[in-house]
């Protein structure tokens, strides 16, 4: 038997037990790190640390055509990276499935949420309006990837100033401030359960995560609207077990927020 599957196998027996390698409850998070403003040429960016998972988000914003369908509404583009020195399970190359899925989700829960006030981005209807794009970095993935950047994305966000625009001679002043971007005051915050031995568990470690049967990102805002919702994996969940995970994923959410008074 090789040494991978009994240490998964040594994982599943310690939750059946009751309990994490790390001493952790289920439903706790490891130690939470934020940091501000650390890419000079973004509108705003932010670091997260969760435990040892390490994620940087940059927000850039320039000007673009509006899409047909919505002449008056800025455009949001959200994209992940995901670097082969992050994990050994990462390849250089296109975006991969995880890659697309991270970003989606993420996308999701902040456009459903309408965090960012769209129809204040247009400049000229039809013709020009404000893009905002939001680029994930994966530096380290020790697990709970999702979470980190759905946080790192909200803080770069909520940071984010508007660069000014001179419309005589149709040019951005990145140098140049006009104002905060124009969000509202929702706060989607992802939370993602994973399912292990029919446990739930929150914010999981690499290895954790590695012999999770599945899991479940819920984001919800400060009033409970639920904005995206993605299950992965091959494993299967109950009616019941998908109502407990929206619960939880409220109540996390919540205490989130009031932790990094977002």
């Amino acid at each position: 038997m090789s040494m991978l599957v009994q240490n998964m196998q040594y994982i599943k027996k310690r939750i059946a037990q009751g309990e994490r390698l790390d001493g952790r409850g289920f439903l706790e998070f490891r130690d939470i790190t934020v940091e501000n403003g650390i890419i000079s040429k973004a509108e705003a960016s932010a670091r997260v640390h969760i435990g040892k998972t390490d994620v940087v988000v940059g927000v850039k914003i320039d000007t673009g055509t509006p899409f047909p369908d919505s002449p008056d509404d800025g455009i949001i583009m959200c994209g992940a990276e995901f670097s082969s020195i992050a994990s050994p399970d990462f390849e250089n190359g296109p975006p991969g499935i995880d890659s697309i899925e991270l970003s989606r989700v993420i996308d999701r829960g902040i456009r459903e949420s309408h965090l960012i006030s769209t129809e204040k981005l247009c400049i000229t209807p039809g013709e020009k309006v404000w893009m905002v794009f939001i680029d994930i970095h994966i530096l380290n993935d020790a697990g709970n990837l999702l979470d980190a950047a759905g946080l790192a994305a909200l803080i770069a966000l909520k940071n984010a100033k508007m660069p000014k625009y001179d419309s005589k001679t149709e040019c951005v002043i990145h140098d140049e401030s006009d104002g905060n971007l124009p969000l509202s005051d929702v706060s989607p915050v992802p939370v993602t359960l994973y399912k292990i031995n029919g446990e739930f568990l929150l914010d999981p470690s690499w290895e954790e995560k590695a012999v999770s049967d599945c899991q479940i990102t819920v984001t919800t805002t400060k009033d409970g609207n639920i904005t995206a919702m993605q299950k992965s994996e091959s494993g299967t969940m109950s009616d019941k077990e998908v109502m407990k995970a929206i619960d939880l994923s409220v109540k996390e959410g919540a205490k989130l927020r009031k932790k990094l008074k977002l």
